[in-house]
């Protein structure tokens, strides 16, 4: 493509989302700003206010007798170890877990010096491309049965159990299998139902997947290849950055989100039922830029990227970018603070677990790379009231972070889900381990 067409493409891609973020949120922007819970996210520097660190995470493995610290009340034990980058959890009706086991194989142009940093810091390696049954009958909190329930998959991420139905979302699109309920194993071909754009140099790969209350539409996020998109290369490919849904055959696809970088937690607010992410802001803007967040999502939301980030703050690698898009980005409603990799996001839902905690959203935040002080290496819960945030965040599960100074660290939490039998289940991917955190006994 020469410099005309590329300068012809980008301005179409602008107009475009020009188009949808007026239509969407012409109607939305107006409900949100009456009701936000952090209108101004955090008192947000100005770009490059700090220089932009790269501090990469040592993974130096959990000592025995070493255990994350857990919140007052319970108690945290480890549940399975020796797997391969356990990233997501999902619950089948009787009781088994889903792991996911998936990771990043590397970068474009990325030198033997680099690939060993971000080997250490459990950002690449070989993918198991699998996801591992474990099955744990009488609740002990040790598995009797461990299977390998899917493989030979595309670095998997979300997995949904729909009308007898399996899902997968790979990075490289939604596939689907019949299922039989106690089935330890899934050898049947899949049935491909969506095709998602793979690769790039930033390759943001992690691709979740939902079903709404109704069990009518599933929901597909999917994030940049890109930091910031100044080499135009997102705007090419109109999935990247996006919440999309679909028919749970694949049929009546629609992209419902845009404008969001790398989204990959979704969860469905049990008491209003509206849709809510979790999202990877953009980097090398200085340690407080650009805040991690969650929010809800409403149909043909903008939320700014590459454009724009919190609101109406321009990004200075997009000068010539319109102003109408600019004032057209949605306001995240929580900042969970920069840099964090907010990965996980699950409601509470079991009422084993003590009142304060019904309702509220635990958040899986990996850890930070570009930052002088380490954020995130922690399990986050947010209460909620009414539908919202409160506001408050606390730290629920923490002590992964071994060494501030050495940048050492024994583990990186990704996902928290509360399990029907009322133990959380915790995915540490750095540390090969799945933690298990239960009421602590009285």
């Amino acid at each position: 493509m020469n410099l005309t067409n590329r300068y012809i493409f980008i301005s179409a891609a602008m107009v475009f989302l020009l188009f949808i973020a007026c239509q969407g949120n012409q109607n939305n922007q107006e409900q949100l700003d009456s009701d936000q819970v952090d209108p101004a996210g955090e008192m947000l520097p100005e770009p490059n206010a700090t220089p932009s660190v790269a501090k990469f995470a040592k993974t130096i493995g959990w000592p025995d007798g070493t255990l994350p610290q857990v919140t007052e009340g319970f108690s945290v034990t480890k549940f399975a170890d020796g797997l391969q980058n356990p990233r997501w959890l999902y619950e089948l009706p009787n009781g088994d877990l889903l792991v996911a086991e998936a990771s990043t194989e590397g970068f474009s142009n990325m030198t033997p010096e680099m690939e060993k940093i971000f080997r250490q810091a459990a950002l690449v390696g070989e993918s198991a491309n699998r996801i591992t049954l474990l099955r744990d009958r009488d609740n002990d909190g040790t598995p009797e049965e461990r299977h390998t329930f899917l493989e030979n998959l595309n670095k998997p991420i979300g997995m949904l159990l729909l009308n007898s139905h399996f899902y997968v979302a790979n990075t490289n699109g939604v596939y689907r299998w019949p299922y039989k309920e106690g089935s330890t194993t899934i050898c049947l071909p899949g049935e491909k139902i969506l095709d998602l754009p793979e690769g790039g140099y930033n390759n943001h790969w992690t691709r979740n997947i939902i079903a709404d209350p109704a069990s009518e539409k599933i929901y597909i996020t999917c994030g940049s290849q890109t930091n910031a998109d100044v080499e135009g290369l997102d705007a090419q490919q109109p999935r990247r950055a996006t919440i999309m849904r679909c028919n749970p055959d694949g049929s009546d696809f629609e992209i419902f989100v845009t404008g969001i970088r790398n989204p990959l937690g979704m969860a469905f607010e049990p008491e209003t039922e509206v849709l809510w992410t979790t999202v990877n802001e953009r980097d090398e803007l200085g340690d407080d830029l650009v805040p991690d967040y969650m929010t809800r999502v409403r149909k043909g939301d903008f939320y700014g990227w590459p454009y724009a980030y919190w609101g109406a703050n321009r990004d200075p690698r997009h000068p010539d970018a319109p102003q109408e898009i600019i004032e057209n980005s949605i306001v995240p409603d929580l900042s969970l603070g920069a840099h964090t990799a907010s990965l996980g996001l699950e409601f509470c839902q079991n009422e084993s677990w003590p009142a304060q905690y019904q309702g509220g959203a635990f958040i899986g935040q990996h850890g930070s790379w570009n930052r002088s002080v380490f954020s995130g290496y922690k399990v986050l819960f947010v209460p909620f009231e009414k539908g919202m945030p409160t506001g408050e965040k606390i730290d629920f599960l923490s002590g992964f972070i071994a060494d501030e100074e050495k940048a050492e660290v024994y583990g990186r939490p990704v996902h928290a889900i509360v399990h029907s039998n009322g133990s959380m289940y915790v995915t540490d991917d750095a540390a090969n381990t799945i933690w298990r955190v239960i009421l602590a006994e009285s």
